[in-house]
């Protein structure tokens, strides 16, 4: 795994949001799954966890976002924990994957990712959180990729297309989207060495 991706290694993330604006607008929901390898090479989910969040004291909650995701923020069955708590949830299960996979770091993979990256930065940064396990800035974007290799980019549209069964009523839920995202990006990459492509990487690599 470390070599598959220079060492990093990739990790799905979604987040459920109260807006679009990363700095003001509420983080609600966040879920990671970890990859890893099985014995032919392939690239499969293996860890999956979740966190509910107390949005930030004074953070914007619009109403058409909550509209859109059907959470009520204050609904006393939500089992909702403050940021701090939610991304430490998040954070030590993937970096106890990137040390068990001799990684350097892990890279985090997103449906339209620079807006999931946005919010974990964002927030990482709110509670001080010194050991942010992602790139700063790199990502791996599977609106693009499932774009180039299924001609689709909504998530729904590439799941259908890739053979992966998608139930638009478990949408906007973030380990839902999470886990779907992670069988698209696998689905991606595994095609590609399927098509003989890593295999020619890894040729060409051997005659330098």
């Amino acid at each position: 795994m470390a070599e598959r991706f220079r060492g990093y290694l990739p990790v799905v993330i979604d987040v459920e949001t109260a807006g679009f604006n990363a700095r003001t607008d509420a983080l609600l929901e966040i879920a990671a799954v970890t990859l890893t390898m099985d014995e032919q090479g392939y690239l499969i989910p293996d860890q999956s966890v979740m966190a509910e969040v107390e949005p930030f004291e004074g953070a914007n909650l619009e109403r058409s976002a909550l509209e859109f995701t059907g959470i009520d923020p204050f609904d006393p069955n939500r089992e909702s924990i403050p940021e701090s708590e939610a991304l430490e949830k998040i954070f030590k299960p993937i970096r106890k994957a990137v040390k068990a996979h001799g990684c350097k770091r892990a890279i985090l993979v997103g449906h339209n990712a620079s807006f999931d990256h946005g919010f974990v930065n964002a927030a990482a940064n709110r509670v001080d959180i010194k050991r942010n396990p992602f790139h700063p800035f790199s990502s791996f974007d599977t609106a693009t990729l499932a774009g180039l290799a299924y001609g689709q980019t909504v998530l729904a549209k590439a799941c259908d297309v890739a053979g992966i069964p998608f139930d638009g009523k478990k949408a906007h839920s973030a380990l839902y989207d999470t886990e779907k995202t992670a069988d698209l990006f696998c689905s991606i990459v595994n095609r590609w060495k399927d098509l003989g492509g890593w295999e020619m990487v890894l040729s060409l690599q051997d005659h330098d």
